[in-house]
């Protein structure tokens, strides 16, 4: 169905990201704020990075599906809940299924990591798999809610799910005012999936003067060309080490929130996104998965506007550049690989 035929979007603001917060509070973590001094060296500006790889589940996504199981009704979650992922989010639902005491069936690609199967497994969730794109599962999870009655949490296109995701960054920018006298961030560098984690971000940075960028894999780069083409694209996702950021296309509402507010989003490869990811490793000791590397890949890139030194005379720099480290989900033997092949240069 075209998107003009569709109904009007729901109006969202920093305000609903406060209430999700204030929902969420107890149920997870409010992660940390890591400096790394070597890292601050090679981007050549202050970089707070933001833990979401310390999360529950190891991923920001716990933020949304808390928030939004939690809006259901008993009955709803009596009924159970379904939804469809690559594992992230997968582990998410699972996670706040079992918190809220309800039943959880969970659609994965057939090609979806081990280690994420396996935690949903362990969370108690039931695990069906359903082709290798975003729409084969949604498909599925849709046509057994409407078999069952189960309630679909959606992974990135939902308000609740936006406003949960929008909570990191709130707590980011928390942080970075507390620990600088009232300060902000000149940037923001957040991973764009289905594009979730940065309309939550754009909310919660609306007032601040914060500039939010999008990191996105090579041909994996549906919110950039969305971006320059003025409507939203569909990008068939090409071969990248980032799994979770492998939609075709952007969500309508996170879209709309991203035209609004969002200054750009750049595009990394896999050569720029393993060497972030074992950097972080060697010198801060933090493990995230290629998809939350995301961001830091474009910070030790030089990509940000005014970020290099020979842009600096003709604009103000970016002092502090915020990254979302969105998750830590990762297979031991890709770390293996990776540290291989760049230890020697991080």
């Amino acid at each position: 169905m075209p998107d003009d035929e569709l109904e009007p979007l729901p109006s969202l603001s920093v305000e609903d990201v406060r209430a999700a917060a204030a929902r969420i509070d107890g149920r997870v973590h409010r992660t940390p704020v890591l400096r790394i001094e070597a890292l601050d060296a090679r981007a050549g500006v202050e970089l707070w990075l933001k833990a979401e790889n310390l999360q529950r589940i190891g991923a920001f996504k716990a933020r949304g599906a808390m928030h939004a199981v939690g809006h259901l009704t008993r009955g709803e979650r009596d009924r159970g809940i379904i939804t469809f992922s690559s594992g992230n989010h997968a582990q998410a639902v699972a996670l706040a299924a079992r918190s809220y005491g309800c039943r959880a069936t969970i659609v994965m690609p057939t090609d979806a990591p081990a280690i994420k199967v396996a935690g949903v497994s362990a969370l108690g969730g039931e695990v069906i798999f359903a082709g290798t794109t975003s729409d084969e599962r949604k498909a599925v999870a849709l046509e057994l809610a409407e078999r069952t009655g189960g309630a679909v949490v959606q992974p990135f296109d939902h308000p609740h799910i936006v406003a949960g995701a929008g909570t990191a960054t709130l707590e980011l920018l928390d942080e970075v005012a507390v620990r600088t006298g009232g300060g902000t961030l000149d940037a923001l560098l957040v991973p764009v999936g289905g594009g979730g984690l940065i309309a939550g971000a754009c909310l919660a940075a609306a007032a601040t003067g914060t500039k939010v960028y999008g990191a996105e894999p090579h041909g994996c780069d549906a919110m950039a060309r969305s971006l320059e083409a003025g409507r939203r694209v569909a990008v068939p996702p090409g071969p990248t080490l980032a799994d979770g950021l492998k939609p075709t296309m952007v969500g309508r509402l996170n879209f709309a929130i991203a035209q609004a507010h969002l200054a750009g989003s750049f595009r990394v490869s896999d050569e720029q996104l393993g060497p972030a990811l074992v950097s972080l490793l060697v010198h801060g000791k933090v493990l995230v998965e290629p998809s939350g590397a995301a961001g830091l890949a474009v910070a030790l890139a030089g990509l940000v506007p005014g970020q290099d030194q020979r842009q600096r005379s003709d604009q103000e720099p970016p002092r502090r550049i915020g990254v979302i480290l969105s998750g830590g989900n990762v297979d031991p033997a890709l770390v293996a690989s990776l540290l291989t092949m760049h230890g020697g240069t991080a």
